[in-house]
């Protein structure tokens, strides 16, 4: 299964961008789905994950609200749409999916496939 990350680019403070994730090779039925997010000089970071029985979300307490995860499931899409932007938010955004996941907010989610991300850069 390979993922697909897109929707990324340049925004400014304040502004919104709703970030893709697509699979190819199945689809995400029985997947559990998360985001996470590397600026730069940092290390990689959690920012959502959800199950896909039932929709349970667990989100970075920092950003729950802000972004927001969805899935669109005709089209087969999840989604991270974020709010009020900032420069902090910066960085590459990766799409998981696999068997894990977590109700806690933590990096350490072994899921199964990971996309290549897509690059958010928030100008202020």
């Amino acid at each position: 299964v390979q993922l697909q990350a897109s929707g990324g680019g340049l925004v400014q403070a304040g502004g919104s961008l709703r970030l893709s994730c697509i699979p190819s090779g199945r689809t995400f039925r029985g997947y559990n789905v998360g985001w996470f997010r590397q600026a730069p000089g940092k290390e990689r970071e959690f920012v959502v994950n959800m199950r896909w029985n039932g929709g349970i979300t667990t989100y970075k307490d920092s950003l729950k609200d802000r972004f927001t995860i969805s899935r669109d499931i005709a089209k087969n899409t999840v989604y991270l749409q974020m709010n009020s932007l900032r420069p902090e938010d910066t960085g590459i955004y990766y799409c998981a999916a696999g068997n894990a996941w977590s109700s806690t907010a933590t990096m350490h989610i072994p899921f199964d496939y990971w996309g290549r991300g897509t690059q958010v850069t928030v100008s202020s």
